[in-house]
């Protein structure tokens, strides 16, 4: 695949390109509050989800004492603060991975329930910027089904990968500092890849035309998604910020693709 050189050569240094991926989220919310009906649509399947998710991360919550005892059984003979100490160590490793899995999995499955309201938002905010380059017709279930399987190969991975942030989430210091910081850049990636499957859908590119054009500007790709995964963490953002996440996303993608993000006949800004 050709990726426009445009995109690969770096007009701006890292920090001021994730910086700009993150503004394109605040782009997105400023694009979808101007249609209170899409809002309206939008939130409806992310509260659906939501509340499936927030019972259970509760339910997390509620048994985490119990799970770090079952995973350190050696400190049961341990003195009682090196016990306790271990244990809230556990305790803090279980919440910062189920968080991490919690908000990947909660955009695969709000975007398989809201997959309509999405792609309608989505294709809204094409339509201000002059429309889909290369658009191809897709039967509906058709596309669902691929973004499904998609979604949930992203989350297999995403599984993967947090293993060992589990692991090293028992080191101390490093397991309460480094390691969630290394997770929201992790969280971000997949969160972007995801997100931008409708836009890429739209142009009959799958999970890998993504993944590789998205690598190509990954600061942009990174400030983009990190910004969206911190909101997610806020309570009630993930419900909120969600429809505009996925306009966000349409600005990220016609920016990978090398294709306009300014409304036809307003200056196209530096990037």
């Amino acid at each position: 695949m050709n990726v426009p050189s445009s995109i690969t050569a770096p007009v701006t240094g890292a920090v001021g390109r994730f910086f700009s991926g993150a503004g394109l989220l605040l782009r997105g919310i400023g694009l979808y509050v101007r249609s209170p009906g899409l809002m309206l649509l939008g939130i409806v399947p992310a509260l659906i989800s939501g509340t499936l998710f927030v019972a259970a991360f509760a339910t997390l919550v509620y048994f985490v004492d119990d799970l770090a005892a079952l995973v350190t059984p050696f400190a049961d003979d341990w003195s009682g603060t090196a016990r306790s100490l271990v244990r809230v160590v556990a305790g803090l490793a279980f919440l910062g991975v189920g968080g991490l899995l919690a908000v990947l999995t909660f955009t695969a499955v709000t975007l398989a329930i809201g997959d309509p309201f999405y792609e309608k938002i989505s294709e809204r905010v094409e339509e201000r910027l002059g429309g889909t380059p290369g658009a191809v017709e897709a039967p509906f279930w058709g596309s669902l089904r691929r973004s499904v399987v998609d979604s949930l190969r992203l989350v297999a991975i995403s599984v993967l990968v947090g293993i060992p942030l589990f692991a090293a989430g028992f080191i101390p210091v490093v397991g309460q500092t480094v390691v969630p910081v290394i997770g929201a850049a992790v969280g971000g990636w997949f969160l972007a890849l995801e997100l931008a499957g409708t836009p890429f859908y739209r142009r009959g590119m799958r999970l890998p035309d993504r993944r590789t054009l998205l690598k190509a500007d990954r600061p942009t790709t990174l400030g983009f998604g990190v910004a969206v995964f911190v909101c997610f963490l806020i309570p009630l953002g993930a419900v909120l910020v969600m429809p505009a996440a996925v306009a966000g996303a349409t600005l990220l993608t016609r920016r990978t693709l090398g294709q306009s993000i300014e409304p036809p006949g307003r200056p196209v800004r530096e990037r």
